[in-house]
């Protein structure tokens, strides 16, 4: 070796991939640990499944909800679900209070459609459901797909009805439908994202009509009589329900080598589960309370009482200091300024067919570990939770002593586009905060890409910032 490829290896950042001189065995607990990731996420597609399948992990695994503590001591396990939709977990450490407290948190909804208030009509002999899109999508990319029915109805008694309808073998699918290219012709013409307008995301459900000639509407009698057989409810019940259009892909491997997960959800359910088994897998009682968020809502601005702009999250952290019997005035808006914190969100990673959005050297590379944001926003920097250096240098500290690979990255060019987490609303409470998630192709379509090499480092790198001083 010259002196001079001495001393680029030296100095030079050179990136490669994370699968270049991995073990066979390594391989191996990769590919485990996905499988039950991917089995995860094909059991936890909305909000609420997840937060429902993690329960019950989290029960298996030794974790009670935190109405069952009076009082709280170093190693419990505890969680608090807030309306079936967002989670917060924690494993109370060591050091209770006094240097603050390692958080990680994610979302757990996804970009989907949902059924409008009064969604069933009938139009020539078709019965509709109407739609109201949910976070950012492009419209095209949900007509012509398998779409399943999942979510929940409530009637003014309090009884609530589950329903999920497409994703077993045995169950319909439902669709919306577009026009063929023959009569499509000002539809071309117009721009990409007028080519389908929210409006026209109507699901198509059904075609027979009811057996009566003085009935007008028969189609749409017909699937109202099919529902309330078998879920016992009317159509004023739509009014108090919240059912979601999911796609009913299943989540698979991709790739002749297996080595990347097409599914739908991963934006964010990936840096969820992730961070959720890490916290379960914790084996020695961590020296900070290590706190995991599964929160809701981030796709339309954290809002809401489910969302992270709630105050429910500060109520649980609260409780444990109450628990812990040392809680007082200002303690917890200490225990945050001391607190750090990873936004687990997942990242754009760079696709090569369309790297005139991206820039190289500041994009994240699918296949090279968790990437890491200093910032998002947009243009310049407008939203973003910008981390300081020192914060930054410490978690690159963290990850350099674990072995762990990492990327530092930007979310595209500079005023092309942007995006956020839910990092400034906890970096706004004083916790040092920096974002840090999978890389994703495809994010918010129905069917996104991350690779299994990023998964499973994402879950290592959040075991190490549970554990960290």
């Amino acid at each position: 070796m010259t002196s001079g490829e001495e001393l680029k290896k030296k100095l030079f950042h050179e990136k490669k991939s994370g699968w270049e001189g991995l073990t066979a065995e390594k391989r191996d607990d990769i590919q485990n640990y996905c499988d039950g990731y991917m089995n995860f996420l094909n059991k936890g597609k909305t909000e609420r499944e997840f937060v429902q399948e993690a329960k019950v992990i989290a029960d298996y695994n030794g974790f009670k909800d935190l109405s069952e503590y009076e009082s709280l001591k170093i190693g419990d396990k505890v969680y608090y679900i807030n309306r079936d939709k967002s989670m917060y977990l924690a494993v109370i450490g060591k050091d209770i209070a006094k240097d603050g407290m390692n958080i990680i948190g994610a979302h757990v909804d996804s970009p989907r459609l949902d059924l409008k208030p009064n969604p069933l009509y009938e139009d020539n002999g078709l019965a509709y459901f109407k739609t109201h899109y949910y976070g950012g999508i492009k419209k095209y990319q949900w007509t012509t797909i398998p779409l399943a029915i999942h979510g929940v109805i409530v009637k003014p008694n309090g009884e609530k009805i589950s329903v999920k309808i497409g994703e077993e073998e045995t169950d319909p699918i439902f669709t919306i439908t577009d026009l063929l290219p023959h009569l499509a012709m000002e539809q071309m013409e117009k721009k990409l994202k007028d080519g389908i307008a929210g409006e026209d995301l109507n699901l198509l459900i059904g075609s027979i009509p009811y057996e009566d000639e003085k009935v007008l509407e028969k189609v749409k009698l017909n699937i109202l009589n099919i529902l309330n057989q078998k879920y016992h409810i009317t159509e004023v019940d739509f009014l108090s329900s919240e059912l979601e259009l999911i796609p009913a892909f299943r989540c698979r491997s991709l790739g002749f080598d297996s080595s990347m997960i097409a599914g739908y959800g991963q934006d964010d359910k990936v840096c969820a589960y992730t961070s959720l088994t890490a916290l379960l897998d914790l084996k020695e009682v961590p020296e900070k309370t290590a706190v995991c968020i599964l929160s809701d809502k981030e796709e339309i601005g954290s809002v809401g009482n489910t969302g992270m702009e709630s105050h429910v999250f500060d109520t649980f952290i609260s409780e444990l200091l109450d628990r812990l019997h040392i809680n007082k005035p200002n303690l917890m808006d200490q225990i945050f300024c001391k607190s750090m914190m990873l936004s687990a969100d997942v990242d754009a990673g760079l696709d090569p067919i369309y790297a005139h959005v991206s820039e190289k050297n500041n994009a994240s590379l699918i296949g090279h570990g968790i990437g890491l944001n200093k910032y998002t926003g947009a243009k310049g920097k407008s939203g973003a939770s910008d981390a300081n250096a020192e914060f930054v240098a410490k978690v690159r500290g963290i990850f350099e002593a674990n072995n762990i690979a990492y990327q530092v990255a930007e979310l595209g060019k500079v005023d092309v586009g942007g995006g956020g987490t839910i990092a400034y609303i906890l970096a706004n409470k004083g916790i040092d905060v920096i974002d840090c998630g999978v890389p994703v192709l495809s994010m918010h379509a129905p069917y996104e890409v991350t690779s299994k090499y990023d998964v499973h480092t994402a879950y290592c790198a959040y075991s190490a910032f549970y554990k960290a001083n």
